[in-house]
């Protein structure tokens, strides 16, 4: 099943906890809830300082898209998000604190549920593979990008929007313009 999405299209939502919004991408299965997914990736705005939303039992990874980005605080984490495109890990579990480093900030965000689904984030900025994986999401930044299945069949994705997909695919991706970005998130299920 392969889902395509634009982030223009995607609707804002308040956070759990009502101190930011957010744009969700996907969140499996569907009509989980915030309390019940396996997999969620969405696009955060941060306008204000304040806590992030815990979420107990849930792996996280955050990276910065665009602003001036956050300091991070809480138990064991001490961290400058910063550096766009540069993806920090840290457990659900802990209650962080954020402050602001300027102006808002936009980030990306993947919650696994841990013991059930585990993830891989990383950012192509050449051509490259993305390995089989049993779910995923490919976004393309400033550039567009061409992706390739294993069955030959081609996805374009412009500048701004990607995909989605449950059931194992890989892809080849190229760019298509200099200095196109495209995340690659890889969803694997842990065994139990």
């Amino acid at each position: 099943m392969l889902q395509r999405f634009a982030l223009a299209d995607l609707t804002p939502m308040p956070w759990k906890n009502g101190g930011g919004t957010t744009r969700e991408i996907v969140c499996q299965p569907p009509g989980a809830g915030m309390d019940g997914f396996d997999w969620r990736v969405s696009i955060a705005s941060i306008a204000a300082a304040g806590p992030f939303s815990a979420f107990a039992g849930v792996d996280r990874m955050i990276m910065l898209l665009a602003g001036d980005g956050v300091h991070l605080r809480g138990d064991g984490v001490d961290h400058w998000l910063d550096t766009p495109l540069a993806p920090f890990a840290f457990s659900g579990d802990v209650a962080l604190a954020c402050n602001l480093l300027g102006g808002s900030s936009t980030d990306f965000n993947v919650m696994t549920r841990r013991g059930q689904r585990r993830a891989e984030l990383r950012v192509l900025r050449a051509a490259g593979d993305v390995a089989a994986a049993s779910a995923g999401v490919l976004l393309a930044l400033g550039g567009a990008w061409q992706c390739t299945g294993r069955d030959g069949g081609t996805q374009a994705c412009a500048a701004g929007s990607g995909m989605w997909w449950n059931g194992t695919e890989a892809w080849h991706a190229e760019p298509m313009a200099d200095g196109a970005a495209l995340i690659a998130v890889r969803i694997e299920t842990e065994d139990r």
